[in-house]
């Protein structure tokens, strides 16, 4: 009977170590956040750079509700800065996550005023495996006038929320505590 347990359990272990290195949190924009970048489209750019992305990993855009927000939108949309080929609806609501889902490049903008024209944009190429990615490129690109002008009350603001707890390695470090307690059960079982 312990044996049966035993394999169970080991099995479970096998479930939760493939959910630690299959699902990571990326916190886009680091301690940063989403905001307009004083780097300009660069900032995004560099930071998409230095992570890779999976297909079941997240996207965390920390901002103020009401100061920013966040849309998906197709290459064409984020190469324009405007919202006219979006892919669900925007989220108006800080902090959002959004799952990356599908293998490809993703795109995201700021359509609050002209955020977007002032860098507030990020594209991710997004792997089916965990392998390394090339870096994903927020190159600015020319612009017509289709977005909208930021009102004279609002001009754009640098910060937001400041990061959340949950840090880009947060959920492995969880499961990978999980799973050493779990291992620490099996180990006891079966001894």
């Amino acid at each position: 009977m312990s044996g049966e347990v035993g394999i169970v359990l080991g099995l479970i272990a096998v479930v939760f170590v493939h959910h630690a290195t299959a699902q990571t949190i990326h916190v886009v924009g680091d301690s940063d956040g989403w905001t307009v970048p004083q780097g300009g489209a660069a900032f995004y750019s560099d930071w998409a750079s230095r992570n890779n992305f999976s297909v079941g990993d997240s996207l965390t855009f920390n901002f103020r509700t009401n100061m920013h927000d966040v849309l998906k939108v197709t290459k064409e949309s984020f190469d324009a800065c405007n919202s006219n080929n979006a892919i669900g609806n925007v989220i108006t609501t800080g902090p959002a996550t959004v799952k990356l889902d599908a293998a490809g490049m993703h795109y995201f903008i700021c359509t609050v005023g002209t955020h977007c024209l002032g860098g507030q944009k990020l594209s991710v190429t997004v792997s089916a495996s965990g392998g390394t990615m090339p870096p994903s490129s927020n190159t600015p690109h020319p612009h017509n006038d289709a977005c909208a002008p930021t009102p004279a009350s609002s001009p754009p603001i640098r910060g937001g929320l400041s990061p959340s707890a949950l840090t880009p390695s947060s959920s492995t470090a969880l499961m990978t505590t999980l799973y050493v307690t779990l291992s620490a059960i099996i180990m006891s079982l079966l001894f």
